[in-house]
């Protein structure tokens, strides 16, 4: 009997292990759904009052993170400058990543989710430095054609609505990553962002791929379809989301599409 129930415990602890580090929760948006990942990835979902974030016990920063933008939120966006970055409490220590990492690394920590899309919300927008929404970007990339795909992104919120967003890390296997800190933290060679619209009368995707180096060109450099994005990362993006839709905005890969104005509702 004693050997039983030690192993129901060891079964449980199991279980219980699985579900914090692989499985999803409950999604908060259940019209898409979140990314779907391999089971071999390490998952811990955390949802935010902004975003949601996969963070990876392994690589100490996000698999992916996720939130939804509205052209409302965009427009009550408030002004200023922050830039308190806080080491995660929610993470145990030995799993998340401290200022320190990065501290004199050549490298930004750069927002998955952006502070300027969660302004509208003083909690909200506090959580976006959280470490756990960083990765080690390219000082320029960061400051340059990523803070502009992001810019855009709130253009767009606002002339058709709302869209969802996904971005994250990219490790390419074939590379040995370039490591930072104390926690030698894994350097990203590249990293993606996929775009949705259903809010629209017309869906749209669209997808990006930026190297993590210090490029500096047009944003239609970088575009990729929801589909690209798939296969490079290996990710299923919006499983919850109606294949006639799907069939609709996967191989969307016209940046032009999305500067049009909103069709009418």
């Amino acid at each position: 009997m004693r050997l039983i129930l030690r192993n129901i415990f060891f079964i449980i602890v199991l279980l219980l292990s699985f579900h914090s580090c692989s499985a999803v929760s409950p999604t908060r948006f259940p019209e898409v759904g979140y990314p779907t990942l391999s089971d071999t990835i390490p998952s811990r979902i955390i949802e935010r009052i902004c975003y949601t974030v996969s963070y990876n016990n392994s690589t100490f920063m996000p698999n992916w993170v996720m939130w939804q933008l509205k052209g409302e939120q965009v427009m009550k966006r408030k002004e200023g400058v922050w830039n308190e970055y806080h080491e995660d409490p929610e993470i145990e220590e030995g799993c998340r990543a401290l200022l320190s990492d990065y501290a004199s690394s050549g490298y930004d920590r750069g927002h998955m989710c952006p502070g300027g899309d969660c302004n509208w919300n003083d909690q909200g927008r506090d959580e976006t430095f959280l470490l756990s929404n960083m990765c080690p970007q390219n000082p320029v990339l960061n400051r340059g054609d990523w803070k502009e795909i992001e810019i855009a992104c709130r253009r767009w919120a606002k002339e058709h609505g709302s869209i969802y967003i996904v971005c994250g890390p990219i490790f390419l296997k074939s590379q040995v990553h370039q490591r930072i800190g104390t926690n030698q933290i894994p350097v990203p060679e590249a990293f993606f962002k996929v775009i949705l619209c259903i809010d629209d009368n017309e869906p749209m995707g669209i997808g990006f791929i930026c190297r993590n180096t210090d490029g500096n060109r047009k944003k239609d450099f970088y575009v990729n379809s929801i589909r690209q994005v798939e296969r490079i990362t290996g990710y299923k993006f919006f499983p919850n989301l109606a294949d006639s839709i799907k069939n609709r905005v996967y191989d969307m890969s016209d940046i032009t599409q999305w500067d049009l104005p909103s069709h009418p509702r």
